[in-house]
């Protein structure tokens, strides 16, 4: 199975570095010195990693044939594609992997259907679950332990237990002045 695991963006320096948008959980195994990885497009792979270092919070990588700016540059917005064994599961207990989780279908935990897990959306401050409904509408559901009480990989299902308002309109409003008062 090809999971895409980082995204190149621009040059860094004049001697072949670049930096890259991780896209994994696990960097220092995906995208350590050695690794040889299939790209998008193709026309531009396989490429492997010769070195990787941490600068200003980024991760900076340079590839075995690339030694200048011009040559990084030519690999900007490249998708780096690691294969991995589709058996292979993270370290953690509550640690997935996004295709251990696509088509799950998802139920409240009163065993209401809401529907089937479409995406994962990777967000800054936290994943979201794309949530294709029943009639074909889409909803999004935060990936945190508060809301997603269980995810049972054999009965291929997520639980959730969603706030008022998440997967329906009926969300609690809450005001410091009354509704009723105008002025």
């Amino acid at each position: 199975m090809q999971l895409v695991v980082a995204r190149i963006g621009r040059a860094h320096g004049i001697k072949g570095e670049v930096t890259v948008e991780v896209r994994t959980d696990e960097p220092e195994l995906r995208l350590g010195p050695g690794a040889v990885l299939t790209t998008d497009p193709a026309s531009v792979g396989p490429l492997t990693i010769e070195t990787g270092r941490v600068h200003s919070g980024r991760l900076l990588l340079r590839f075995e044939g690339v030694r200048d700016r011009s040559g990084a540059e030519a690999l900007r917005n490249t998708l780096l594609i690691a294969d991995v064994d589709p058996d292979e599961r993270p370290e953690g207990d509550d640690e997935y992997y996004d295709h251990q989780l696509i088509d799950l279908d998802v139920v409240t935990k009163d065993g209401a259907e809401v529907g089937r897990i479409t995406e994962i959306s990777h967000l800054p401050s936290q994943d979201l679950f794309v949530v294709e409904r029943p009639d074909g509408t889409e909803v999004y559901v935060p990936f945190v332990e508060e809301i997603v009480t269980e995810i049972d990989l054999e009965e291929q299902r997520a639980v959730i237990d969603p706030p008022p308002g998440l997967i329906d309109d009926r969300a609690e409003i809450a005001s410091s002045r009354d509704v009723g008062d105008e002025a």
